[in-house]
């Protein structure tokens, strides 16, 4: 299709330079624009929360937010449906038309983050649990009751049109954000279900994103990894996505970068001590701020963001309420990063397989600690301290929830999935982050000669064995 500059809008981003959508001037009347769902109140909602949950506070220049990684995704997608079209029609039957493809992976890509709350994933680990629900689910449930009637009348992107007969599901782009479960995978067409691993994977149109974005906007690295080079040498196989053996260095080289931001700037150190500030008055808070499975009432949970939440906790320090000006005062010293937490001790490990983590001592955490006091001289055994378990997994190894989605193709051996040790024999499994805070830096001598004496001990009787 010859571009259309009438319908055809530019957003200028500083990690993909211009993003072409369709915008509303020019369509016929009957038909949705892109433009319609970016300017959506729901869309518009991810404008208010960060796309780094509490990292923001530690890195000055990450004021970036989720409005502008979903937007890059949204681009992403298009970009790999242009290289990864015809191996997809290769190796499944009936597919939809390329416009089709595109445009669905559009909007999953513009919409995957529609449902998250206040502090991105720390919302679901500390809110959405106790309802056995992520942001995803919440999201799943927007795409479809809200949001519905104007992905079905997408008719076009900025690439091509619809065939005539086509008409977009908004099912099969919630079903697309969502990870896969253990249940409820059966029933879709072949083509979508190799579709998913653009979602969920070791290399996805989300993390490849977020890793260029926010490894640019923290000034860790301005060109993280080689973004082309992982979408050329990738392809569908029988088997799903694959990559071939050539572009093996650059999928290396990503997942390595994205490990790091993980250790240096996920995992900061100031990072995960506003993170056990924030956990300790997150319940209290949200008793105050809103109650109930978000999934329930969407129409609060519109309005329920980021910003709403930390203009509200502020106000509360000037409360005639006696709870809420306990509270809010709480929440000024975290917001002026008086946490009252410091690191004390850190211990970083890696893991080379699946075992390793389950037998070293920093698979029980709360023993090290006990077994830390103990080694404490007695008048510091009762001091306040805190702990905090970071973990990353730098790729699958045997069967993670996300396994099977990514493959490997070498022009000597054939295909075989992404998650044998000997393909990434230079990466770790995973690592671990193991912290221990203080309430000062006064007593990090005493809790590092502690935290050591322990640590040997583990490591003899681990040689004794």
């Amino acid at each position: 299709m010859a571009r259309d500059f009438i319908t055809e809008s530019l957003v200028h981003d500083p990690i993909h330079g211009y993003i072409p959508f369709v915008s509303r001037s020019g369509l016929p009347t009957e038909e949705t624009s892109e433009q319609e769902l970016i300017d959506h109140p729901w869309v518009q909602r991810m404008r208010h929360i960060h796309q780094l949950q509490t990292a923001w506070w530690v890195f000055p220049s990450a004021e970036h937010r989720r409005f502008q990684h979903i937007l890059g995704v949204m681009h992403v997608a298009s970009r790999v449906i242009d290289e990864w079209y015809d191996s997809l029609c290769d190796v499944c039957p009936n597919v939809p038309s390329k416009a089709y493809i595109e445009s669905l992976v559009r909007l999953a890509g513009l919409l995957h983050d529609v449902g998250h709350g206040p502090f991105g994933h720390f919302f679901d680990d500390h809110y959405l649990a106790q309802f056995d629900v992520t942001h995803e689910d919440i999201g799943a449930a927007i795409i479809e009751r809200e949001l519905g009637d104007l992905i079905r009348g997408i008719r076009r992107n900025p690439s091509g049109k619809l065939q005539p007969l086509e008409e977009l599901d908004p099912k099969q782009v919630s079903w697309l954000i969502r990870r896969p479960r253990s249940s409820g995978e059966a029933g879709h067409p072949e083509w979508l279900r190799k579709l998913r691993s653009l979602f969920s994977g070791i290399y996805t149109v989300d993390n490849m994103d977020f890793v260029l974005r926010d490894a640019y906007m923290t000034g860790f690295n301005t060109k993280a990894f080689d973004l082309s080079r992982l979408i050329h040498y990738s392809f569908f196989s029988k088997d799903g996505l694959t990559m071939h053996v050539r572009g093996l260095p650059s999928l290396i080289h990503f997942i390595e970068t994205r490990a790091n931001l993980f250790r240096m700037v996920y995992f900061h150190r100031t990072v995960r001590a506003l993170d056990i500030a924030i956990e300790e008055i997150f319940a209290e808070t949200m008793a105050h701020l809103f109650q109930g499975n978000p999934i329930d009432n969407l129409d609060a949970y519109l309005d329920f963001t980021e910003s709403s939440f930390l203009v509200d906790v502020q106000r509360w320090a000037k409360s005639d309420d006696a709870t809420l000006r306990d509270l809010g005062e709480r929440w000024r010293a975290i917001l002026y990063r008086q946490t009252g937490w410091k690191m004390a001790c850190e211990r970083t490990l890696n893991f080379h397989n699946a075992v390793g983590e389950r037998m070293t001592i920093f698979s029980e955490p709360d023993l090290v600690v006990r077994r830390v006091r103990e080694r404490l001289p007695k008048a510091l055994r009762e001091i306040p301290l805190n702990l905090d378990v970071a973990k990353h997994y730098h790729r699958p190894s045997g069967r993670l929830p996300a396994g099977g989605q990514n493959y490997l193709f070498d022009p000597g051996s054939g295909v075989q999935e992404l998650h044998d040790d000997e393909l990434f024999r230079a990466i770790p499994v995973s690592f671990l982050i193991f912290r221990i805070y203080c309430q000062s830096h006064e007593h990090d001598t005493e809790l590092n000669a502690a935290l050591n004496s322990v640590l040997g001990d583990a490591m003899d009787a681990k040689t004794n064995m």
